[in-house]
């Protein structure tokens, strides 16, 4: 079969995507210490019900609340508490990295897509034929990516039909809606862009919805990284980088 070489773009963008991944992964979790809350809906903070707490800070199930008091008389005021504990709180650095490394993902993104589309990469590469659609086909490749002897013939042919169901449900789902999510949590984008918040069914469902498609990309990146030294180390890293 056709060996696979990449090509200097496609070498790039995989830098400079998997490096602004990780930093958001890092400053993410940072962000989320902070308030390990998710909700559903446009409003959410520690006096209203969440959707589920992570147990990954002193923020969680702190119970360190005074009585809560309205604003103002009547149903629908909005209310205020003050805090009684030690509150974790890296919401600074952590925002100001995230933003900032999500904008060298969306740009890099951006150019990727563009240049896949014209140049033909996407539909040459990643579309999978008509012929390769079969239960058994996809059977065998599946079965293939646990055999180390298969998983190492991998790494040097075409990509197989899991890989590119894979790779396109990544770069076509994944992605997108790990970007237009972030930036529905953004007031600045929403004032202009208001669609995005009917979207996600809210601010605070877009966070809850980046998160599990944050979370899916992250297990993508641990069996990439484990499908990578499995067929050979060395060998994938300087195809992607340096190397042929």
């Amino acid at each position: 079969m056709e060996k696979v070489r990449h090509r200097p773009w496609v070498k790039g963008a995989h830098f400079i995507i998997t490096f602004s991944f990780l930093a958001l992964t890092v400053s993410g979790f940072v962000i989320l210490m902070s308030h390990p809350r998710l909700y559903w809906g446009q409003a959410g903070n520690d006096l209203t019900p969440a959707l589920f707490e992570l147990p990954i800070s002193r923020n969680y199930h702190h119970g360190g609340w005074e009585k809560s008091m309205a604003f103002y008389p009547g149903a629908g005021s909005p209310v205020s508490a003050a805090r009684t504990y030690d509150i974790f709180n890296q919401n600074g650095w952590g925002r100001s990295s995230h933003f900032l490394a999500a904008w060298f993902l969306v740009i890099t993104g951006v150019v990727y897509f563009i240049v896949g589309v014209f140049s033909g990469h996407f539909r040459k590469n990643l579309l999978p034929g008509a012929s390769e659609f079969s239960f058994k086909a996809f059977w065998c490749d599946f079965r293939s990516h646990f055999k180390k002897q298969a998983a190492a013939e991998h790494a040097t042919r075409q990509y197989g039909l899991l890989q590119k169901i894979t790779y396109l449900a990544v770069i076509f789902f994944l992605f997108p809606v790990v970007i237009l999510s972030g930036l529905t949590m953004s007031p600045a984008i929403t004032a202009s862009y208001p669609f995005l918040i009917k979207m996600f069914f809210g601010e605070q469902s877009a966070r809850t919805i980046h998160f599990f498609a944050a979370s899916a990309l992250l297990l993508f990146l641990a069996v990439h990284v484990i499908m990578v030294v499995r067929s050979g180390f060395k060998q994938n890293i300087l195809a992607i980088t340096f190397g042929k």
